[in-house]
């Protein structure tokens, strides 16, 4: 038996039990200095044996002793007691310093972190010109023009630091405000101001916590040092500053004067910042998002959005929930916007399912989410209506998309458990929604919690309300993705690829739950999916979508018949359980084109095995029932 396994294991195990019995130590250090740091200041009036202003010329300069055990100053002063109510300053200057930067900078960062645009343009460059100057010297500036004094110092010194907490929340915020629980909240209609503090705060508060001690460790040295130099403490207050500054001016007489406040401003900034490393460690890691590549831009932007086929629009029907016609979406690359969907034009009637398909990058979710109007910043819908039960969604204020999302219109995302908040309990987060939307109180709120809970089939559903999404497997929590979604039963639900994180059978239950939920409540559902075996399960019709636009839309049972575009054929023919069992599997050759590198004529012709010369030239949309964008498509038999 080779013993090497065994031995790397145990100098492993070495390593970790050495690591945590390190960190265990720098935390017993640190907190008991800072303990006795606090008891200083709150007991300096009973603990110290002398009053520290008064004077004794008469036993001035004189070295430690069992009368007076650090000695005294150069008036006669008893050090230790000095030291003691010296705690006091360095504890109230730690706090006010320390508030005050956390009190400017983090809701200032939280704001131009979540909303960008020219207002964080400006801050940051103040920020920049700010950070750019030594810190003292920017700290010297303030006191010369508010004036000497502790309180006046701390102010200038909270302005300084509040760069640093800014910077800080501005970062994590602008990560935070792209995951998808974000984009959740939107959905239910939150507004911003309470995204930011009940969703988005709680999961950046780690890292200023760990921002916050290191601070507080740099304000203790600052403060020591401008009392140093006259410009913090005055004289005769009690300060480890003003006690180095005197011990500067008596070092030949009695050199021991510069240690007890020394040592004291040492052995104090020290168990600060090892307990910020001890936080950090522990708290601090993993908050920041991945890094992700950058995607480059289009290297083609020169295509023009194509003006809706007057034979493409889709026709009218009563009850129809969504009506979506000729929808243009742009993204600006640079100085030039580059349409990423043209030409699209769905209805959605009552207890209908619409489902999108087609591979990554054709433009399915984005659909989506113009229509629930949270696109990012960069894109817009440049032309084209979306109406929702008859009202027109496009030119709305976001106070007025708020009050439709989460009551006429819910999404439900492809990853439950980044689309919950994992700061509060899944109860919680359903409860909000009824809150806002509703007016519910919270006893009630509650009681239509585990209602929906329930009805969603999770079981226990009274226990399951107080669990953390972390605490659910995927299908559970995407049930409760979709019980808040349905929670103000909205007349439209967009679906987002909802099964695509979940496993084989739980995948079959979820959209067993869909076809429930959709009888039940009598919603319209609009199923964004690339898994054709699911449209087909769950879907009344399919609208197949290809580098931004339609290509080809009818009934589930006729498209999966008679496909008529080339695209369609090559998806349905890359489904395993529709090709033979010998390798290899059918594919489409070649990859989806970028926004901005499309072909004039048929974006599909570079991968068509049947292209003409006609594909060169832009095919609108033919049909009525059925809709095909394809030269080979006949009229008359695409009516049919």
């Amino acid at each position: 038996m080779n013993p090497a396994p065994a031995q790397t294991r145990a100098v492993r195990n070495a390593r970790i039990r050495w690591r945590l019995s390190a960190s265990s130590a720098i935390v017993a250090f640190a907190a008991t200095v800072l303990g006795l740091l606090l008891l200083m200041a709150l007991l300096a009036d009973w603990i110290a044996p002398y009053d520290p202003l008064r004077q004794d010329l008469i036993e001035a300069l004189q070295w430690p002793s069992a009368r007076h055990w650090l000695g005294t100053d150069d008036l006669g002063r008893d050090v230790l007691s000095r030291l003691i109510h010296g705690a006091r300053i360095a504890v109230v200057a730690a706090v006010e310093a320390t508030s005050i930067a956390i009190i400017l900078g983090v809701p200032v960062g939280l704001v131009i972190g979540y909303r960008g645009g020219w207002w964080d343009w400006v801050v940051m460059r103040v920020v920049e010109g700010v950070v750019s100057i030594p810190g003292i010297m920017v700290a010297i500036v303030i006191i010369a023009i508010l004036g000497p004094g502790l309180h006046r110092a701390m102010l200038a010194l909270g302005i300084l630091y509040s760069t640093s907490f800014l910077r800080l929340a501005r970062g994590v915020v602008l990560a935070e405000r792209e995951e998808v629980y974000v984009r959740s909240a939107r959905v239910i209609g939150a507004p911003d101001h309470r995204i930011l503090l009940r969703h988005i705060f709680p999961n950046i508060a780690p890292p200023l916590i760990v921002q916050t001690t290191l601070t507080i460790g740099a304000v203790l040295l600052a403060e020591a040092g401008l009392s140093f130099i006259g410009l913090g403490v005055q004289p005769p207050q009690a300060s480890w500053g003003t006690m180095l500054n005197t011990a500067a001016a008596f070092m030949d007489l009695n050199w021991f004067l510069a240690i007890p406040p020394g040592v004291a401003i040492i052995l104090t900034v020290l168990a600060v910042n090892l307990l910020g490393d001890v936080l950090r460690d522990s708290i601090g890691r993993g908050i920041a998002a991945p890094k992700q590549e950058p995607r480059s831009p289009a290297a083609v932007v020169t295509v023009e959005a194509t003006p809706p086929a007057a034979g493409a629009l889709v026709t009218a029907r009563e009850d129809d929930v969504l009506r979506v016609e000729g929808l243009d979406v742009r993204v600006r690359v640079r100085d030039v916007e580059v349409p990423v969907i043209t030409d699209l034009s769905l209805t959605i009637a009552r207890g209908e399912t619409l489902g999108l398909v087609g591979e990554s990058g054709s433009g399915k979710t984005l659909t989506g989410l113009a229509i629930m109007g949270l696109l990012d910043p960069a894109l817009r819908v440049a032309r084209g209506s979306i109406l929702l039960n008859g009202r027109a969604l496009q030119g709305l204020s976001q106070q007025q998309l708020e009050a439709h999302r989460g009551s006429d219109v819910a999404m439900v995302f492809q990853d439950p458990t980044t689309s919950l908040n994992p700061a509060f309990t899944v109860g919680n987060q359903i409860a909000e929604v009824l809150r806002i939307k509703l007016g519910l109180s919270h006893a009630d709120a509650r009681r239509r919690v585990v209602q929906l809970l329930d009805r969603v089939g999770i079981p226990r559903a009274a226990e399951r309300a107080n669990a953390y999404p972390h605490e659910l497997s995927g299908g559970m929590a995407q049930r409760v993705a979709i019980a808040r979604a349905l929670s103000c039963s909205p007349s439209l639900l967009i679906a987002d690829e909802p099964t695509t994180a979940l496993d084989v059978t739980v995948q079959q239950e979820i959209l067993d739950l869909f076809r429930d939920l959709q009888r039940e409540f009598g919603m319209a559902m609009l199923f964004v999916t690339h898994d054709l075996a699911v449209a087909a399960d769950v879907c009344d019709r399919i609208s197949v979508m290809y580098a931004g636009e339609m290509v080809e839309m009818a009934q589930v049972d006729a498209l999966f018949a008679d496909p008529r575009h080339p695209y369609t054929r090559g998806l349905l023919s890359a489904m395993p359980h529709a090709s033979s069992r010998q390798p290899p599997l059918p594919t489409i050759p070649g990859n989806v084109p970028r926004p901005g590198a499309w072909s004039a004529g048929c974006r599909f012709s570079d991968r068509c095995d049947m292209r003409v010369a006609e594909c060169d030239a832009r095919i609108p949309l033919v049909g009525s029932n059925r809709l095909v964008r394809c030269v080979r498509a006949r009229p008359n038999e695409v009516a049919r």
